[in-house]
């Protein structure tokens, strides 16, 4: 009997420590600020300075480049995927992937380096996405490129890609995923609320203009 206990509590340590070193891992990899670092570096200057003041991949293609705006939604959404990636390989569980995934995202919207002022999260939400969940990732996808296709109002797709994400768990039967997934939905409508009151009013810009 204490024997069976004891190994019941060193099994709970061990998961405990695991869960918590995977979202340390998830947020470490999603606080990197990839459109801050990528401006610098190419000198455009501090992307804070300018449009929306986001440092997404949408307020980079502000300063011109849309060489550097593709690259930062690539690697946003790269740390995303990483972040799954690592806490599959090496912590060995679903679990582990999720609270990785729930690091990372939290780490783009709030890095602790940029003094909690992050990024909206549709591209990190995306490669998450494509490695937690691989069939809501590509519905993600489709919602988010044929709304920027149709109504090229960048926060509507973000908003509606990452909308996306719990109803197509909530519909194909997903339902480990959906609690979860609706939790990041939110993070990623939180984030655009300044749009969605630019929206209302009919202010919020095209894409490549004003939107963010």
């Amino acid at each position: 009997m204490i024997v069976a206990l004891a190994r019941r509590f060193a099994t709970t340590l061990k998961m405990s420590r695991d869960l918590l070193l995977a979202i340390a891992i998830g947020y470490l990899l999603g606080s990197i600020p990839f459109g801050l670092i990528l401006t610098r570096l190419a000198g455009k200057g501090d992307v804070r300075a300018i449009g929306s003041g986001n440092i997404g991949a949408t307020n980079v293609l502000r300063t011109g480049s849309k060489v550097l705006a593709a690259l930062t939604l690539i690697l946003d959404a790269a740390k995303g995927a990483a972040a799954v990636w690592i806490a599959r390989q090496y912590l060995g569980d679903d679990l582990a992937a999720v609270a990785a995934a729930a690091g990372a995202l939290i780490g783009h919207l709030y890095p602790v380096w940029l003094k909690f002022r992050g990024g909206k999260g549709v591209a990190t939400l995306f490669g998450i996405l494509i490695l937690l969940w691989f069939t809501g990732g590509i519905i993600y996808a489709v919602v988010w490129l044929g709304l920027l296709a149709t109504i090229r109002i960048s926060s509507v797709a973000g908003i509606g890609a990452a909308l996306s994400a719990p109803i197509a768990a909530l519909v194909l039967g997903v339902q480990t995923l959906f609690p979860i997934l609706l939790g990041f939905a939110l993070l990623v409508v939180w984030k655009h609320r300044d749009n969605i009151a630019r929206l209302r009013a009919g202010t919020e810009g095209r894409l490549g203009r004003d939107s963010g």
